[in-house]
């Protein structure tokens, strides 16, 4: 039987595990005087806030732990209230929660006629851009950077003069959807930095002089820039446009060309490498993907990941036959890649390039795999090693 935390109004705007993160960090500070306004700012970010119901609504029923003095003891709590209880329960329940409305199942229209919905425009993508910076600004992630727009004291033109210093670009806020709606290069500059100047409020206080509304404070950057490239991909997926923000590597934050989803995993797994390995592979990758790379670009990032592998051509020596060995450094040798002379190949088009990055970094991800089987191999062989010694 489905439970509840399956329904539409348990969707997560958030990665699943940043909220599961989150939550954790979340109870492991329970001795918080304000614990539970904390809470309700996390289920209000994190979740879509549509319906009725849903954990907000749910979590405001459970009654709060009674304070009449506005003091908690110091020290660990050793127990669970019961909002933190639910708190717990819904971040057991992690893999029940919906973090993709995109993957719904198809309505009866797109059943019958076997459609998927039309990808966006730039046009269209814009709009939706600005209604997401809206909701965002309104939720306080810009307030670090931009200040709260205060009835007191209005942020005035400070947004604008902000983002004009990154980008160069003047009059960019507030945000005007036909301007970015007509300007790719425009709309991801603006895209990039406003990656750069966001982070999320763990806190709020209430402004009620002529409805301000809310103050926030006690930001945390990293959150805030996950959560926005996690709901800026999901814009960008809907898109023609054929990009998206790097979710990890050198680039992080930064637009990049999309991949399919296999090729993203191998990607992803590269970039996490440790040591100088994984510094060129990070390099490599930022190199090879970024918007707009040209061919020198993408052969220089061909050229640091043959470097890697040259480093590894040891182990592929033990662990496959010479001649393969041979065979698969044959293309970097002999063509305009990794040498420039009169010997070498320079009359091939540029979408042979796409393909040595992705299977040099298919053929480091194998020499990774070798290597571990190799640790593994030597671990088992000395396990099996009779004792030696007195008994």
């Amino acid at each position: 039987m489905k439970s509840r935390f399956a329904e539409p109004d348990y969707q997560l705007l958030w990665p699943r595990a940043l909220f599961v993160s989150e939550a954790a960090s979340l109870l492991n500070k329970r001795e918080l005087i304000d614990w539970d306004d904390r809470c309700e700012l996390l289920l209000e970010d994190a979740f879509i806030g549509d319906f009725s119901g849903g954990p907000l609504s749910e979590f405001r029923e459970i009654p709060g732990q009674p304070d009449p003095f506005g003091m908690r003891p110091r020290g660990p709590v050793p127990r669970l209230s019961p909002r933190q209880n639910f708190l717990l329960l819904l971040m057991r329940a992690a893999d029940e929660l919906a973090e993709d409305d995109l993957r719904r199942r198809p309505y009866w229209s797109q059943r019958k006629n076997g459609t998927e919905p039309e990808l966006a425009s730039l046009e269209v993508t814009a709009g939706r851009f600005v209604e997401l910076i809206t909701d965002l600004d309104e939720k306080g992630y810009f307030e670090k950077r931009f200040e709260k727009d205060c009835i007191d004291y209005p942020r005035d033109d400070l947004p604008a003069r902000t983002i004009e210093r990154a980008i160069g670009v003047s009059g960019v806020w507030p945000l005007d959807p036909d301007w970015l709606g007509k300007n790719l290069d425009l709309f991801c500059d603006v895209v990039e930095v406003l990656h750069d100047l966001v982070a999320r409020p763990t806190t709020r206080s209430i402004h009620p002089f002529n409805e301000c509304g809310w103050h926030h404070g006690d930001f945390v950057i990293e959150t805030g820039r996950a959560v926005y490239r996690w709901r800026v991909n999901m814009l960008l997926r809907q898109s023609d446009l054929g990009l998206r923000l790097a979710e990890e590597g050198e680039d992080i934050g930064r637009m990049v060309v999309t991949t399919s989803d296999s090729r993203a995993e191998l990607v992803e797994a590269l970039v996490a490498t440790e040591g100088d390995t994984g510094d060129q592979v990070r390099h490599a990758v930022a190199l090879f993907r970024r918007r707009g790379a040209d061919r020198n670009e993408k052969r220089s990032a061909i050229v640091s990941l043959g470097r890697v592998l040259e480093n590894k051509r040891k182990l592929l020596r033990a662990e496959l036959l010479s001649k393969d060995e041979d065979a698969l450094f044959l293309i970097a040798n002999r063509f305009d890649i990794r040498h420039q002379n009169e010997v070498q190949k320079s009359d091939y088009d540029e979408i042979f390039l796409d393909w040595i990055y992705w299977w040099y970094l298919a053929t480091i991800e194998l020499a990774d795999k070798l290597a571990a089987r190799g640790s593994s191999t030597d671990s088992a062989s000395k396990s099996e090693e009779p004792a030696t010694g007195a008994v």
